[in-house]
């Protein structure tokens, strides 16, 4: 790992990748590689060919035509100079544009410097490398500074920007991204991840044209509608093979991120908060810090691409805390109680959880105010003595006594017009006071930017938390951002900004002070499922929808770009309460190993054969929890190209992998013999699969065998038919 400097070029490479870039001779920075590793030894310059002067640029010379910022690959470009493209950074001051960014100095950190206030990726002083680059705009003074990290052992880039405002007047920032290239190809597919509530991260493909193709979110929040990932892959790219370049934003808020193809075949990829409702007013002295992003390059595919992202996020996001922790086996009561429960149900329904094996109880809405459907109580976190007469500290004492740790759901971010908090405070609602309010979900939204309103749920937490020596917190986020408005700010162009980092502050504080806490982010299911939220939850409900047919394409998404045991990932009752289908508890077991693994059931209602069915599935699940916590996850067959699925877990050390397969639909007179390839495995290893032996070789070249559909021949000789059929393998090598 090492980030050359010569004659104002920097080239940051690991043996991995390369990124380089380097001044141009206006003294702005210049684009020159992005990509698999290059010889450290050599001046890239000529990287940047030479340019032929055309009819339509402005050029910055009048000796120079061909100088013009219309054909230059830049690292964070503006407007006004002559490039018509979308710009990195507009700004304006007394009613005039700042614009002209030139090379000041730059400053090379050991390790990786931490973002004040915001979630990003770290890494110790042997980690990683950082290099500082400070850009001045010479007829203001205003600094404009870009961080660049490459870290030691991922391919991976971190960047962010910071604007520091030298000069003697007011500046607004009305435009910040936090990343941006320009590739020199667009003959590329850009595939994203998109879709709704209950059918997230779906994996979508489109061929790059000119023009500008983006996916955003101004909503308050990341979305379940698109996520903040984007991959530029080559044509000829698969899961396996290929370059693939993959863009994530680290950040819960409004955020764009897109790519301009412009007339020249030339691929600007930008990531950062969306300039929809934002505008950042620095007086002189004061900075603005922008989330980070992060740029991987894979030579090896999708996957590839994917293993990286899940590698940095294990290594450098998710808390030490968690990395190597063991999520616990959890039961929630939601979808068997929703508001209708007492203690004694309560308890009953612990202990039958523990009896087969479960290892967290978790008390979903309902427990607090006068909560008895969604349209009350929301701020008030006070436990309801009607329904728990003995308070939830009782509760929790004996759930803790039946042998299991206890959890509670919170939705901390909003409030209920019918509610005490609404009848004390209602200018503490997010809206224009006396105006009209929309409802989502029959709630307001708390005004995050008040730090009063921080304050006073963080206290109530924490005394529940306190009282209850709480061992897990699902936190809610059932709604999005209407009427975007805070009567405490001067700038509501100021407000979607203000509001994350208010959550930021609230998550870190609550993490701060209770390490032992496991966080379980959620907005709806998935509504809110980025990075920035993995550095203080490290799982996130990954969706509300638990059909595990439906699951599989939403796991296989959320897979792009996120590890899978941050996928929190239950066994439901059927009829699903999402889908209405009925499916095998085989099935739905052997979709939700591949994740934290839960129920979402009522004990009770289990027959007794379901019973050993469950404490069975739990077992398995425990023994090669360590593997779906820290082996790498491969995709096999995309739920989106055909009726089946399939992917695997190999541990480092190639000893030992557990493969999930699955066929939603059954076909008439299937293909016999049938296999799957596998990937990831030694190739002169000698792996036990059930009761027989294969090499690795074999397995990877020939197949694992699947078991004996019926054909409508002979029932006798199946092992397996009809819809909704699934088998997890296990993998044991033998030497």
């Amino acid at each position: 790992m090492s980030i050359l400097v010569n004659q104002q070029q920097f080239h940051l490479t690991n043996g991995r990748i390369s990124y380089v870039f380097h001044v141009l001779k206006n003294g702005q920075l210049g684009h020159l590689y992005f990509g698999k590793a290059l010889r450290p030894d050599r001046d890239y310059t000529h990287f940047e060919k030479d340019h032929n002067p055309t009819p339509a640029s402005c050029h910055t010379y009048e000796d120079d035509p061909a100088f013009s910022l219309e054909t230059i690959r830049q690292e964070y470009p503006v407007y006004g100079k002559g490039d018509f493209r979308e710009p990195a950074i507009l700004m304006s001051q007394e009613q005039k544009s700042v614009a002209n960014f030139v090379y000041k100095s730059h400053d090379i950190l050991e390790g990786k410097p931490a973002l004040s206030g915001l979630p990003a990726t770290y890494a110790a002083s042997s980690e990683a490398e950082t290099v500082l680059i400070v850009l001045e705009d010479v007829y203001s003074g205003v600094e404009l500074h870009l961080s660049y990290t490459i870290f030691a052992n991922e391919a991976v880039i971190a960047r962010n920007a910071r604007v520091v405002n030298k000069s003697t007047t007011a500046l607004s920032v009305e435009r910040m991204m936090s990343l941006s290239i320009d590739l020199p190809e667009a003959e590329m597919d850009l595939l994203h991840l998109s879709g709704t509530w209950s059918r997230e991260r779906h994996v979508k493909t489109r061929a790059l044209e000119q023009g500008i193709q983006s996916i955003s979110s101004i909503r308050g929040a990341s979305s379940h509608h698109h996520n903040p990932f984007l991959a530029l892959k080559a044509k000829d790219a698969t899961e396996h093979t290929g370059e693939v370049f993959g863009f994530q934003f680290v950040y819960s808020g409004n955020f764009l991120a897109q790519t301009e193809v412009d007339h020249y075949g030339v691929a600007r990829v930008q990531l950062g908060i969306h300039p929809i409702g934002f505008e950042w007013n620095l007086a002189p002295g004061e900075a603005f810090q922008s989330p980070e992003a992060v740029m991987v390059y894979s030579g090896e595919g999708l996957n590839g691409m994917s293993q990286t992202f899940h590698q940095l996020y294990r290594n450098h996001l998710i808390s030490e805390q968690w990395k190597t922790a063991e999520r616990p086996v959890l039961i929630n009561n939601w979808e068997a109680t929703y508001f209708d429960f007492n203690e004694e149900k309560l308890i009953h329904f612990a202990k039958e959880a523990k009896d087969l094996g479960v290892e967290l109880f978790v008390l979903d809405d309902g427990w607090f105010g006068k909560r008895n459907d969604d349209r009350t109580s929301l701020g008030d976190w006070f436990v309801d003595r009607e329904k728990l007469p003995e308070g939830i500290a009782s509760l929790a004492s004996k759930v803790k006594q039946a042998g299991l740790k206890f959890g509670l759901w919170f939705e901390p971010e909003m409030i209920s017009v019918d509610s005490d908090l609404y009848s004390e405070h209602p200018e503490w609602a997010v809206g224009v006071p006396e105006e009209h309010y929309t409802l989502g979900r029959n709630q307001r939204v708390l005004d995050y930017t008040n730090p009063i309103v921080v304050d006073t749920i963080f206290e109530r937490m924490r005394a529940i938390i306190q009282a209850t020596d709480l061992d897990y917190i699902k936190w809610d986020m059932n709604r999005n951002i209407t009427e975007a408005y805070s009567a405490g700010l001067d700038h509501q162009g100021e407000f979607f900004h203000r509001y994350i980092l208010g959550v930021y502050d609230l998550y870190e504080r609550l993490t701060s002070e209770f390490p032992n806490v496991l966080f379980e982010s959620c907005a709806g299911g998935g509504g809110r499922f980025d990075p920035a939220l993995l550095y203080y939850a490290p799982q996130a409900w990954a969706s509300d929808d638990t059909d595990a047919v439906e699951r599989l394409k939403i796991q296989y998404g959320t897979s792009m770009a996120y590890p899978i045991y941050s996928i929190g990932s239950h066994v439901s009752a059927v009829p699903n309460h999402q889908t209405l289908r009925s499916t095998p508890l085989s099935l739905r077991a052997d979709v939700a190993y591949f994740g934290t693994f839960g129920y979402e059931l009522d004990p009770s209602r289990l027959s007794s054969e379901e019973q050993e069915i469950v404490k069975e599935q739990i077992r398995r699940y425990k023994s090669f929890r360590p593997l779906v916590r820290d082996g790498s996850f491969i995709r096999l067959q995309s739920p989106f190209e055909g009726n089946e699925t399939a992917w695997m877990i190999v541990s480092s050390d190639q000893k030992e992998a557990i493969v999930g397969w699955y066929k939603a639909s059954s076909t008439p007179n299937p293909r016999t013999n049938q296999v799957l390839k596998l990937k990831g495995l030694h190739h002169d290893s000698a792996y036990q699969v059930e009761s027989s032996t294969y090499y690795g070789d074999e397995l990877m070249q020939n197949g694992l065998p699947l078991p004996i559909e019926f054909n409508g021949a002979n029932q006798a000789f199946a092992e397996r038919g009809g819809d909704f059929q699934s088998k997890v393998f296990y993998l044991k090598a033998l030497y």
